[in-house]
């Protein structure tokens, strides 16, 4: 089962991500932004590139976390598959590993412009597990 989900919303995309702990939703949530562009699966973890954010509260945290990787995917012409995230009261440090975009074997099917506040939460669920989630543009 992926812990990672999509929700519509309009002509954009909503992001979810679920874990055991915030950094778990803030790395499925980056799965998920993965997938609205290719199939996670088809990229190799090749790369690391470190990124590091701040802000005053874990939901602009996880919008700042969702813009950095999206900066960075378009930036270096990456896209990535696997994340370490650590949160450290209002500091996320972390490494996301990818590739350089191979147009024939990822084919991507939209260019994310941004993580949005619209549907924003982090929340605990009442299974204990945790959801983190907003809209992405695209």
């Amino acid at each position: 089962m992926n812990n990672w989900a999509h929700f519509q919303h309009g002509a954009d995309i909503g992001v979810r991500g679920f874990g055991a702990t915030r950094e778990e939703a803030f790395v499925q949530a980056a799965i998920g932004l993965t997938a609205v562009i290719t199939d996670p699966e088809s990229v190799a973890a090749v790369f690391p590139v470190t990124i590091a954010c701040q802000a005053p509260d874990d939901e602009l945290l996880l919008v700042d976390w969702l813009n950095a990787l999206i900066f960075e995917m378009s930036t270096r012409r990456m896209l990535f598959g696997r994340f370490e995230v650590v949160i450290s009261g209002s500091e996320l440090e972390a490494t996301a590993w990818g590739e350089a975009v191979d147009v024939a074997r990822h084919h991507p099917a939209v260019e994310v412009k941004g993580a949005t506040y619209t549907e924003l939460e982090l929340s605990r669920q009442p299974d204990g597990r945790w959801r983190a989630q907003c809209v992405v543009d695209v």
